[in-house]
């Protein structure tokens, strides 16, 4: 039941056939006014289609905003920061945006005076919670309306009949059954659904659009060199560039080595399976990067604190916590272990591969003095008989005692 109070909502707005019939369905259904909010986060699509879009159908107040440089800066490199993988191997790309647009979007309803916020999420996936836990976090008394969970059109062909009864505009690839659902920013594209479904078919090649086949990637890698500065990348090959500019810098390398592809079952939030495709190629190239300058910038205990660490902070991101209390202690810890990462990492990219093969930093904790198989003067190798007994005391009255 609509709540006929609502006077003004702000839609999280794509200019898709989706969003589209939200626009109009919340028109009509709460006889409100609807202010749109369209976020670039570098998805590489033309966005003025959906200004004019939204203005042919009624909307007076629109906001697309570019927020490509705080997405990356404020999210992304905070979250690489902790080496953040999901289940071990998704980097989150999907999962990190959300936040940004919830922010976003909760600071245009306080400007224009909106008593609510709408998106497009259905009720099966993650993102209806991402979107939700952040609206609430950041406005607690924020009214949410959720269409996926509260109209009857459940299926494609519904939303295309409501689209024609209503005259809104439908791309023509829209009409007929999509092959697949796809998201997409600066840090990834994912797709799921449709042709992915069935996780024992291998995804067809046209699924992916960021990187090339690596069995036809170039025959030559591609060696570059990253520059780090307490923890973020700030430069590729000595040219200093800003945080967004570095990320579509990395994408563009990655794509054409065939690096950061991923086939993943993973678990949603919600407590089902889901199938996705991911690429990721700049994500791929800097995660290993950043370990690769904590190899030699990072104290033993504080790089296997962080590997604890990592899985919560990651699972947090992926559920839709990012605005609380607990995923901002841990990233304050692992803040401060940044401190000193800063250097230079140079990596090999051949054929889907990322290698680190060279890492330098003033402030290396690696000591050739120390390790080296010639002769030294800075180790007494009799120190580890102590050692080892010390260690092993337990292990001996155990065994002496339970045989």
């Amino acid at each position: 039941m609509a709540d006929k109070k609502i006077k003004k909502v702000v839609l999280a707005y794509s200019g898709g056939l989706d969003t589209s019939v939200i626009l109009r369905w919340l028109q009509d259904a709460y006889e409100c006014e609807v202010v749109t909010f369209t976020a670039d986060l570098g998805q590489g699509e033309e966005l003025e289609p959906a200004r004019k879009k939204a203005e042919m159908m009624g909307v007076k107040e629109i906001f697309i905003d570019d927020l490509r440089e705080e997405f990356v800066r404020d999210f992304v490199f905070p979250m690489f920061r902790a080496n953040a993988l999901y289940e071990g191997l998704y980097l989150l790309g999907t999962s990190i945006a959300r936040p940004l647009i919830s922010k976003r979007q909760i600071e245009i309803a306080e400007m224009v005076g909106a008593d609510a916020v709408a998106h497009g999420a259905t009720g099966k996936g993650n993102d209806q919670v991402r979107f939700e836990l952040s609206y609430y976090a950041l406005k607690p008394d924020i009214k949410v309306i959720a269409p996926w969970r509260e109209w009857d059109l459940n299926s494609r062909t519904k939303l295309i009949d409501y689209a024609e009864k209503n005259q809104i505009p439908i791309a023509k690839d829209k009409r007929g059954e999509a092959p697949f659902s796809v998201d997409a920013n600066l840090l990834h594209i994912s797709a799921e659904g449709k042709v992915l479904e069935d996780p024992w078919n291998e995804a067809p090649d046209y699924v992916y659009s960021r990187t090339v086949d690596p069995e036809k990637a170039p025959d030559t890698p591609t060696y570059i060199e990253v520059e780090f500065e307490k923890g973020d990348a700030i430069g590729i090959d000595g040219v200093k560039l800003s945080p967004a500019e570095l990320l579509t810098k990395l994408n563009e390398l990655g794509g054409k080595n065939g690096i950061g592809r991923l086939d993943l079952v993973e678990n949603r939030y919600v407590g089902m399976k889901s199938r996705g495709i991911y690429e990721t190629p700049g994500g791929t190239i800097l995660l290993a990067a950043h370990r690769g300058i904590e190899s030699i910038t990072l104290d033993r205990g504080q790089a296997h604190l962080k590997d604890e660490l990592m899985p919560r902070y990651a699972e947090l991101i992926y559920n839709g916590y990012w605005f609380s209390p607990e995923r901002e202690m841990i990233q304050a810890a692992i803040d401060a272990s940044q401190k000193y990462v800063s250097g230079t990492v140079r990596l090999k990219l051949y054929k889907g591969n990322v290698d680190v093969v060279g890492r330098k930093s003033p402030f290396s904790l690696y000591s050739a003095a120390h390790v080296t198989f010639e002769e030294d003067t800075v180790y007494d190798q009799r120190d580890a008989q102590g050692f080892i007994k010390l260690n092993a005391l337990r292990l001996r009255l155990a065994k002496n005692a339970r045989g």
